[in-house]
């Protein structure tokens, strides 16, 4: 029962975040446990071959807060054969994925073979891309992006 931050709430109305109240509170009964410098504890929790990353901190507060969740693929042969996940949800993680994970860098060469057609929020924008494509665009502002530092940089004009 930790309490959730105005950060995570805002995200677990995200389309594409795939993190929800009960996923949050398997993942800290049931995930491994790991302690992370950088922002508190993470718990982590494999389930249909994509893996939820929950990050509770107490280091400002009194108790423990959950402070955000991602998602990411574990196995992607579990999770593509998987009724719950269709391609676009993995094509969804992946490219969100790559983004956080080379967030300062361009990544052209990440998001060429990403086909996704369902806007996912990112940075203030709701973003697609499709096969072949090198960068993400806003749905709203038709602003084309190679990174989520140039996403998180430039607000969307909506």
């Amino acid at each position: 029962m930790y309490a959730h931050t105005d950060h995570f709430r805002q995200r677990l109305h995200q389309q594409g975040r795939y993190v929800s109240v009960p996923i949050v509170a398997e993942a800290i009964k049931q995930g491994q446990l790991r302690w992370n410098t950088t922002d508190g504890w993470r718990f982590a929790l494999v389930k249909h071959g994509i893996r939820y990353v929950i990050v509770v901190s107490d280091t400002e507060t009194k108790s423990p807060v959950v402070v955000t969740g991602w998602t990411a693929i574990d196995d992607w042969e579990t999770a593509h054969t998987d009724s719950r996940w269709n391609e676009t949800d993995l094509q969804t993680i992946r490219l969100r994925a790559d983004l956080s994970s080379h967030r300062d860098e361009q990544i052209p060469d990440r998001i060429r073979p990403r086909d996704v057609d369902r806007a996912f929020e990112i940075g203030g924008h709701r973003v697609v891309t499709e096969a072949g494509a090198g960068s993400v665009e806003c749905v709203e502002c038709d602003g084309r992006f190679r990174s989520k530092d140039e996403l998180n940089r430039r607000h969307c004009r909506r």
